[in-house]
């Protein structure tokens, strides 16, 4: 005003160069990232680099889902009940993952923190039961990744077994197969492997995440159109599409339905872990609209590549009943591994081929549990950021020049160790790691979305990727989808029931969710309020 009252060529040249210098100031004051704008509304200071980009946050959630994730699962699931059914229900469960994906990108692109699942609930829920219903959440995710961990490390150990057999000689021509020990070190080697590479910077996993997503899209399209090309002998469509067989005599299961069921299981378990996403939030730019992206982006790759590759399998069977032989090349342990064998053997006459693709399928493996490792660190340093976790101060403190929780790296990595011990003993270790991974990991998501599915319209602030009134179909779908995966991997997985071959994962999960809820009962109720904030927050900006 006092520049205007001046008036004349001096005045308007005054009011010019004030309005310069204005505009100079807001071309220099730094533009607040989005994701950082509704980090501070939900009451959270900026705590953790803010430098993921969508490529790199999609190559670290594309890593935790993994192209041949399921290799493992692959023969019990074949054996089951035939191929038909692993097959076609392959797109059955893409098609209700969807409805879980989209779910979670509206309450990610609302809520971009690093506490992601747990955090969701305890705003969903409302202030009565928010802080019980992020508990829940909090350990049911916390377990389910932390188990991942050490589901990836059996898995990279079995490769990496297969791997030494078939370039030492087959098990039927004296080749080197892994003892249960030297098993037992491989796994963790691996552990102790991830741990350390996550004590780097974030940019240093993120390198490795996009390495591994060419990895995996290369490296797959290699093994999904070489494998059936090399394979001298292929199964007929009608044998991949529409063969359907129990084997009573060695899973105990004569019921169709229970088969199916365990059939399925192979696509339950690789369509999940797109959440990794939603962890990175805190340390990606603009992630109200990169996370949500990059979870359906990663649901919509993996479907399409995951189904493919089952296809390649069960196209190239030479030998069906071959395949779970305890004197065939493989030992009957890794059936794809046979699978892969019996196609360059059979045309080429030696395994060089099948190694370099189980080097492939390996790589998969190692990406995959690095990448769930740093998802794992990042779930527990933001539950000990909010006191939710014994020990909290050592687990959330974060190294001072890098900014990653060191401590509670090296904490996944010990339970992960813990976790694989029995495999000195028992036979079904990789059974029990991957139901509670598994019960853990997804049950985690049905918290959110059920208290999404529930509150009311007006306490829910959208993001930019907002489902508005189709939001409680969808959440519905989801809910009741996540409650049957859950439920199917708790079952028996072959009878009779014994001591060798006993899944314990609900025994387990039992126990470990049991002590968390008597805790909650007995001490945590009176202190636990879920999320803390660490900055204040306009009241108005304190809705969900």
């Amino acid at each position: 005003m006092s520049f205007r009252e001046g008036g004349g060529a001096n005045g308007i040249g005054g009011s010019r160069k004030v309005a310069a210098m204005e505009m100079e100031l807001e071309e220099a004051a730094p533009v607040l990232d989005s994701g950082e704008k509704r980090l501070n509304e939900l009451g959270y200071k900026q705590e953790l680099r803010r430098e993921m980009t969508f490529l790199k946050i999609l190559g670290i959630t594309f890593s935790s889902m993994a192209v041949f994730v399921g290799t493992p699962l692959y023969g019990p699931s074949l054996r089951y009940a035939g191929p038909a059914s692993l097959i076609w229900g392959w797109p059955i469960v893409v098609f209700f993952t969807w409805f879980v994906g989209v779910a979670m990108s509206e309450i990610c692109s609302s809520f971009p923190t690093t506490g992601s699942l747990y955090f969701w609930a305890a705003h969903l829920a409302g202030p009565r039961w928010g802080p019980f219903a992020s508990w829940c959440c909090a350990w049911l995710e916390t377990i389910g990744l932390v188990s991942g961990v050490g589901a990836q490390a059996y898995s990279a150990s079995q490769s990496l077994q297969m791997i030494i057999l078939l370039a030492t000689g087959t098990n039927t021509g004296g080749g080197y197969y892994a003892s249960r020990g030297v098993f037992l070190s491989m796994y963790i080697g691996f552990t102790l492997i991830w741990a350390t590479l996550n004590t780097f910077a974030l940019e240093v996993i993120a390198f490795f995440g996009i390495i591994s997503m060419w990895w995996q899209v290369i490296g797959g399209l290699v093994v999904i159109i070489m494998l059936p090309l090399v394979a001298q002998q292929t199964q007929p469509a009608s044998f991949v599409f529409t063969h359907f067989q129990t084997s009573p005599e060695s899973t105990g299961i004569a019921s169709r339905p229970y088969a199916v069921i365990m059939s399925v299981l192979l696509s339950n378990y690789c369509l999940y872990g797109y959440d990794s996403a939603a962890h990175l939030t805190e340390e990606t730019k603009g992630a109200d609209r990169t996370g949500p992206f990059a979870i359906l982006s990663s649901i919509g790759i993996i479907s399409v590549f995951g189904w493919a590759y089952n296809l390649a399998l069960t196209f190239s069977i030479k030998d069906f009943d071959y395949l779970y032989d305890e004197n065939n090349e493989t030992g009957g342990a890794l059936v794809p591994a046979q699978i892969i064998y019996d196609a360059f053997y059979g045309r080429y006459h030696n395994s060089a081929g099948a190694v370099v693709f189980l080097c492939i399928i390996w790589g998969s493996f190692f990406f995959c549990g690095l990448a769930v490792t740093t998802s794992a660190a990042r779930v527990i340093y933001a539950l000990s950021r909010d006191n939710g976790i014994p020990f909290s101060p050592i687990w959330r403190k974060l190294h001072p020049k890098s900014k990653v929780p060191v401590n509670a790296v090296w904490l996944c990595a010990a339970i992960s160790i813990i976790l694989g011990l029995p495999i000195l003993k028992m036979d079904v270790v990789f059974t029990a790691i991957l139901s509670i991974s598994t019960v853990g990991w997804v049950g985690g998501y049905a918290v959110p979305i059920f208290a999404r599915l529930v509150m009311e319209e007006q306490n829910f602030k959208p993001g930019p990727f907002y489902l508005g009134r189709a939001r409680r179909p969808i959440c519905l779908v989801a809910f009741l989808w996540i409650g049957y995966t859950c439920s199917a991997f708790l079952l028996p997985t072959s009878y009779p029931i014994k001591l060798k071959t006993f899944n314990y994962a609900p025994v387990a999960l039992a126990v470990c969710m049991g002590l968390v809820m008597l805790w909650w009962v007995l001490d945590a109720r009176k202190w636990f309020k879920g999320p803390v904030r660490n900055i204040e927050v306009d009241s108005s900006s304190q809705h969900c």
